[in-house]
């Protein structure tokens, strides 16, 4: 084929697409478009480049032919599929509709192949992989209804809210396999001497069936004495508990008690290391022991030699300490659990208002004074010290509750509380990273007034908004479009190859055979 020949071929695949063009050029020259302001301009042209551009995909995949091959088409059943039809799909893409003729290989009673879907690698649903990106990245971010009106905002295609959740869960669903690839081809890049890890729990209201056991049967067993609202004490039993975790590694900062007690009047002290290569995920569906061997395993791929320090940061969690040394004893690991200083001073703040008023100078001072020795490794003198204040002062059972409150906890955490050797060290001594995780990944998406969530549903979110807050998402949609062509496409057909498909001759649609035998 010379030259002329090629070009009036591809002149004759894309003719409506230029044509379409000239009509965009001769409407921006238009008198009513002269007349419009910048904004009006811009939304127009929006418009009618969005409708250029389906133009031209559709003109494009009739260009690619309908996926013919030379060789035998077999199934995955190794049963050969000689009846050749051309079907028709419709696809809904970020530009709007188009239609894919592509050829089926069947044998009755088999299912029929398209080479074609493999090529262009399509899913199974009328939706393109790039429409369901756009889905899942606006679901991350926020409510279901308000994913229905960015996606027919930003795109055009449509996408009915019922399906939204649907294609929110598909697109999560190879999460835990991304992250096992990534760990195991872990980045070999240096970061800080410190690998911190932390888990915390923060509950999301369930449906009724997708409540835990005992959380479900404590919600149906219980009886409000109000009808319209619960009565002070009551709960309403309607939360499963999310395990957040994460975990980064930090560059060590040497400090000394003083410094913390002195940087809280406001003094400068040394710029403070930011987290590298923070990541931060929660579940609904795994237990906390299941999570907790996820972080373990995410901090074993960074630092498989254990070069690094490793440091557990918790709130006090009892159970979460106890999952955490029965690990490190089974796997001979050398972690330090640290326990969260904002819990301590909370605790601080409720004993002091025991001894002193709340908007007194004196109560300021009564909780710095007790925090610096703290801070200096001396919780359980601090334990001792109030309640011998206490006592000597003749506190009622009743006031002094947050006194003994206090002295038990720094007691019972005392192994946690070194915090002038942590210091010294220059470990974190804060949970302000895995705070902060409950509060983005779960809080502001999972606490919509009103929502009851499924847990299908809950998990697919948290595992969207977990990939975009840790900066995955690109990687993990390169990585999530491989595993749709492997179900899609390749399981589908003999030793998972699938078939290449001929180039066409390009020629008008008008001649072409609507059935190829």
């Amino acid at each position: 084929m010379n030259a002329l020949a090629v070009l009036s071929s591809r002149e004759c695949c894309y003719a409506q697409s230029r044509q379409e063009f000239e009509d965009v050029i001769r409407h921006l020259d238009s008198e009513e478009l002269r007349l419009k302001t910048h904004s009006e301009l811009e939304r127009e042209l929006e418009k009618m480049g969005r409708e250029l551009m389906r133009k031209l995909l559709q003109e494009h995949l009739e260009s690619r032919g309908p996926g013919q091959c030379a060789q035998p088409v077999k199934g995955s059943d190794g049963v050969e599929r000689p009846r050749v039809r051309l079907q028709e799909r419709k696809l809904e893409t970020i530009f709007g509709t188009v239609s894919v003729e592509r050829a089926g290989y069947g044998q009755e009673g088999n299912q029929s192949l398209h080479p074609l879907d493999a090529e262009l690698n399509l899913t199974d649903k009328r939706y393109s992989l790039e429409l369901c990106r756009r889905v899942a990245e606006e679901a991350a971010k926020n409510s279901f209804d308000e994913t229905f009106e960015s996606i027919g905002k930003i795109t055009a295609g449509h996408v009915p809210k019922r399906q939204i959740e649907e294609l929110g869960r598909v697109a999560a669903r190879d999460f835990d396999a991304f992250y096992e690839m990534r760990q195991a081809q872990p980045d070999v890049e240096q970061t800080g001497s410190i690998l911190a890890m932390s888990v915390d729990g923060k509950g999301v209201v369930m449906l009724m069936e997708d409540l835990r056991e005992q959380t479900r049967k404590a919600a149906k067993a219980r009886k409000h004495k109000m009808g319209a609202r619960l009565s002070k004490g009551e709960k309403k039993n309607a939360k499963r508990m999310a395990t957040v975790a994460t975990v980064y590694t930090i560059e060590p900062l040497v400090r000394e008690p003083e410094d913390l007690i002195s940087g809280s009047n406001g003094s400068c002290g040394p710029p403070r290391p930011r987290p590298e290569k923070k990541r931060v995920w929660a579940s609904l569906e795994k237990t906390p022991e299941e999570v907790i061997e996820k972080v373990f395993e995410e901090a074993t791929s960074r630092d498989p030699e254990h070069h690094k320090s490793w440091v557990a940061l918790v709130d006090g969690n009892k159970a979460q300490i106890h999952i955490l040394r029965r690990m490190v004893k089974n796997k001979g690991i050398d972690l330090t659990i640290i326990v969260d200083v904002i819990h301590v001073i909370e605790y601080l703040w409720d004993a002091g208002r025991a001894f002193h008023s709340e908007t007194c100078v004196e109560l300021e001072n009564w909780v710095r004074d007790r925090l610096l020795e703290i801070l200096r490794g001396k919780a359980g003198y601090v334990a001792g010290g109030m309640r011998r204040s206490a006592t000597l002062r003749s506190l009622t059972p009743e006031n002094r509750k947050p006194v003994d409150a206090c002295a038990d906890y720094l007691l019972n955490h005392a192994p946690y509380l070194k915090y002038n050797h942590y210091l010294a060290q220059g470990f974190p001594i804060a949970t302000g990273v895995i705070e902060g995780a409950c509060r983005h990944l779960v809080k502001d998406r999972m606490e919509v007034t009103g929502a009851r969530w499924s847990l299908a549903g809950a998990e697919a979110v948290l595992r969207l908004r977990a990939l975009r807050f840790s900066h995955d998402l690109d990687e993990y949609w390169t990585f999530h479009e491989a595993q749709e062509y492997e179900r899609n496409h390749r399981t589908l057909y003999t030793d998972g190859i699938v078939p290449s498909t001929l180039k066409p001759q390009h020629t008008p649609k008008s001649n072409r055979l609507k059935i190829i035998k």
